[in-house]
Formats: structure tokens, sequence, C-alpha cells
């Protein structure tokens, strides 16, 4: 009788297509399903918990091996296709395997349709400069195995933004990106608006780093991007030169945020996508008598507060005609989750059915007002649109 090391060293000089590992032996197995597909010098294993997804490359003469450690004892099933034949493996609990193999080497519907590509707003093939740059893609337009988390979290903000840019996609795109910082994304925008969707685009990076601002400059001219332009400068008080669409701040520290949606809301700008962080304000504000549990704990302090300022700062802006989300976003960085504003103005005859009524409004105004009465808040972004007169 073969073992199960002799059977996989077989089926892979098939040279199996694709191959799904199956079946956990038992509850606390790290991986609920393994899939295993064919490049084009290599296979790539996805290793699927319920809610990640994790990958690695391995050589073709080790595929074998790495398949036998990852199903002996762990795994009850496993099936390949090479376009000819569908070959099974199923493992009982007492480690007997039987093998069998049956023409039809296609996968099942189901196996198809969980297989199909998915379409992303900039896809591989095409070599993007900054993403070559930035070592996500290779210099022929395919994403570095190791960058596919970098590259589908570009994508998805991508989706975000371009689900609220259609509006008004016949006339010039002014957007600005405060705390643009290196200006990964804010290069990823301009590239998608004025390469792929053939927008007339222009954009401010902001920043108070000078040899950052250098660098980008030099890197926007090496790439070509004319109307993409970075400028050293404060948040607070900036003055921009052109009616603003769009302002994007991902990572401004602390009040800075407060200031660049106070600055999008004076320039009446259609949207408004922020990722705030460090958000120390309220933290050093919170006092109260009737909920000291929920500022007694160091950790829970600093969470609570972090979560009502970017509430507060949804409901303000929703008193100020946008319609406001709270989306969950991960970081390029180090991938933590944090949350992103996504903010649309409400004007205009496509969205006139959405306008919210001064009424509610004013419930959006008291939530924050009583919020920060009990525990003796005062967020700079309520200050700049009260002294204003905004609310």
């Amino acid at each position: 009788m073969e073992t199960l090391n002799e059977i996989l060293d077989r089926l892979m000089q098939a040279q199996p297509y694709r191959i799904v590992i199956s079946r956990p032996a038992g509850k606390d197995a790290a991986y609920r399903r393994i899939v295993v597909e064919k490049k084009e010098s290599f296979y790539q294993m996805a290793a699927y918990t319920e809610k990640q997804v994790f990958h690695r490359n391995i050589p073709v003469e080790e595929t074998a091996d790495c398949l036998a450690e990852t199903v002996a004892g762990a795994y009850r099933e496993m099936h390949a296709w090479d376009g000819k034949k569908e070959y099974t493996i199923f493992i009982s609990r007492k480690g007997k395997v039987t093998y069998l193999e049956k023409g039809g080497g296609q996968m099942p519907r189901a196996e198809r349709t969980h297989n199909r590509k998915k379409k992303y707003l900039i896809e591989e093939g095409t070599a993007v400069p900054p993403l070559v740059d930035m070592g996500i893609f290779t210099p022929e337009g395919k994403v570095v195995s190791s960058m596919y988390d970098k590259f589908r979290q570009i994508n998805r903000f991508l989706e975000m933004v371009e689900d609220s840019a259609e509006d008004g996609a016949d006339h010039r795109l002014h957007i600005i990106d405060f705390g643009c910082g290196k200006s990964y994304l804010t290069f990823v925008l301009y590239h998608y608006f004025a390469e792929i969707k053939g927008r007339d685009v222009q954009i401010v990076g902001l920043d108070l780093k000078e040899d950052v601002i250098e660098n980008c400059n030099a890197a926007a001219k090496k790439y070509g991007y004319r109307n993409l332009r970075f400028e050293v400068g404060d948040i607070n008080g900036y003055q921009a030169m052109f009616p603003v669409d769009m302002v994007v701040t991902l990572h401004a520290c602390d009040t800075a945020t407060d200031y660049a949606l106070f600055n999008a809301v004076a320039w009446n700008a259609r949207m408004i996508f922020s990722v705030p962080c460090c958000q120390h304000e309220l933290n050093g504000q919170a006092e109260t008598s009737d909920f000291p549990l929920l500022t007694r704990y160091g950790i829970v302090k600093e969470r609570f507060c972090a979560l009502a300022t970017d509430a507060i700062r949804a409901n303000l802006l929703e008193c100020c005609g946008y319609k406001t989300q709270l989306l969950e976003f991960v970081d390029f960085s180090h991938t933590p989750k944090n949350i992103l504003i996504r903010a649309v103005k409400r004007s205009g005859a496509a969205s006139a059915k959405a306008v919210v009524p001064a009424s509610v409004k004013r419930n959006y105004l008291q939530e924050v007002e009583r919020l920060a009465e009990e525990f003796h808040f005062t967020p700079t972004l309520y200050r700049l649109l009260k002294e204003s007169g905004r609310v």
C-alpha cells in the first residue's frame, strides 16, 4: 500500500493546476481550507481562516513534501485537477489513505466560481510606475507575491473613492491630500483618475516635512504627472487657490484631522475621505461621574475616547450636510484596522431626496453636545464649526 508521501509524489508529476485541501481533522485546526494553485514557476498556497487568508509560495520540487506535511494528521480530504483527471485523497481517522482517479479533470462549478478572478480597479499586467517603486508591482506589471495584501488594500481604497466620485465627471477634479507623507496613495489616486479614468484631475499634497515634499515633487516629475504637485504647509489655515472637490487625509495626527475636516466643510468639498489616528484630545479631557467604568481603565478610556472622537466627527459632518459613513479600513504600512470617515455632500438633483431635515440635524448636534457635557469634552471640530457659525 502506498504511503501518503508516495501518492503525493506521483500526483505532483501530473502538475495539477489546482489543489483543494479540506475537512480539518479537529476543531482546533489553524485553517478551515487550503487552496494551492499552479503559477508560472511555482505553486501558491492560500490558507483560509474564518476571516483571513495567508499566502505562501512553494517551489515546484518542494510541493509534494509541503502537501504531505500540511495534510498528515490535520486534514481528511484533498482534491486536485490537471485538466484531464480529478485526483482525490481521503484520510480516515485512523490514518488510512484512499486514493482515487477519475476522468474529467475540470473543477466542479462551485470551485470554478470560488476561483473566479476578482476584477480590480488597478489590475496586473500594466506597469504602474508608483507601484513599481513601492515594490508592489514588478517592472513587468505583476504583483509581487508578498505584496498581495497591500495590492488589495489599495484597490479597496479606490473602490471606496470611486463609489463617490462619479458625479461631476465632466469637470476638472480638484483634490487636496492633507498630511500626505510619502504620498503612496496620492500617486495611486492620480494614476487612477488621470491614466485609467481619463479624468482631468489636479491634486495637491500637503505636508510639513520639506525633504518629503522635495522627494514627492521629484517623483511626480519622474512619472510625468503634470497636475500633481506637493507643497510644504500646515493643515491649519491652508488656503486653497481653486474650488476643492475632494479632501483626503490619512493619518493626520490628533486634532490635525479636525482642521482638515473643518477646511473641507469650509470649502464645501463634495467628498471627504479621512482615516484619523492618535485621537488623544478627548482622552486628556474625559471626566464623568455617571459612567466612571469608561474612564477608570486606561485601555478602555483610550479606545472609548477614540471611538467617541470619530462618532462626534461623523455627527458634525452630518450637521453640515454630508452623508457620512464610518467604515473599517486596513492600513497600508502595518495592517492595523482603523476607521475611515467617508462623507459625501448631500446636494444636487441626484441626492435631493436624501437631504436631512433640520430637525434631524439638530438631533445630531444635540447628541454631540450631550456627550460632551457628560464627559467634559471640548472637541476641536465642534469648536471650529461653532465659532464659524456652521453648526
